[in-house]
């Protein structure tokens, strides 16, 4: 016996198919699909063709196209390979719909998640050792109850993940920009060297707290006394913690009483 000879019960076909007997029940009430046959009991028996024209409500189906449709288009005159064109030219389009959906909700989603403050996790990932919990809690137990703190901590709490990796560049950048003058031999109370130092200042002034040039100057001091620090800038370039103490110093002294109005 060849396939086109063989039948399947309700229960066989809905077995083979996927589709509930409630549901192939239903598809003949409602004249979508009738059994080609039924046995001496009275019990529906499907054909080869009544699976492949289950097979196209199945695909019809699935494009979401209501009942009354999938018949008229099955009733008419195409046939079986004039509608698996068309259901592959829908659903092409119905993919090429789903793709461009995929890339609005991809852009939707990167625009909120760079628009999120960035999290710990994010700060890890930039900087790498140079952020840690520990000298977090180390910090807001030194500084926590200073105007300056409470005024980084509000502005910083915003700074999404973009953010942080553009304050990293700028930070990165005037490392770079010190290492290249120490090398070129430009001496650390020179234009040169003062300049950057000056660009430093201004970058923590804009990024996290006011910072004036006396401040500045505590913390160029900082760069040399606390060992932690000094190993920050002495890691990228061998001396370089005591080349931006002096540049920062250096900077705040041609200042002079400027910051005190």
């Amino acid at each position: 016996m060849t396939r086109k000879d063989t039948t399947w019960t309700v229960g066989q076909l809905a077995d083979l198919s996927g589709v509930t007997v409630r549901t192939l029940h239903h598809y003949d009430e409602i004249g979508l699909l009738h059994p080609t046959d039924r046995n001496s009991a009275g019990y529906r028996l499907y054909t080869e063709a009544d699976l492949v024209r289950l097979q196209q409500i199945v695909v019809y189906r699935r494009l979401e196209m209501p009942l009354d449709e999938i018949a008229d288009l099955l009733d008419g005159s195409d046939d079986a390979v004039d509608h698996l064109r068309r259901q592959r030219a829908t659903v092409t389009a119905r993919r090429d719909e789903l793709d461009t959906l995929v890339d609005a909700i991809d852009q939707a989603l990167e625009r909120e998640m760079n628009n999120r403050p960035a999290t710990d996790d994010d700060l890890r990932e930039l900087f790498g050792h140079g952020f840690s919990d520990e000298y977090q809690a180390e910090a807001e137990e030194r500084w926590g109850d200073t105007d300056k703190w409470a005024q980084s901590q509000a502005r910083t709490a915003q700074y999404t993940k973009a953010d942080w990796a553009q304050i990293k560049d700028e930070q990165d950048a005037a490392n770079n920009a010190f290492i290249a003058a120490m090398r070129a031999g430009e001496p650390a109370d020179g234009d040169v060297a003062v300049a950057i130092a000056e660009r430093v200042r201004v970058h923590m002034n804009d990024r996290f707290y006011d910072c004036d040039h006396e401040f500045h100057r505590c913390l160029g001091e900082m760069y040399v006394s606390d060992p932690r620090f000094a190993a920050t800038y002495d890691d990228l370039e061998p001396g370089l913690s005591q080349y931006v103490r002096d540049a920062i110093v250096a900077n705040a002294d041609r200042h002079g009483g400027s910051d005190h109005r």
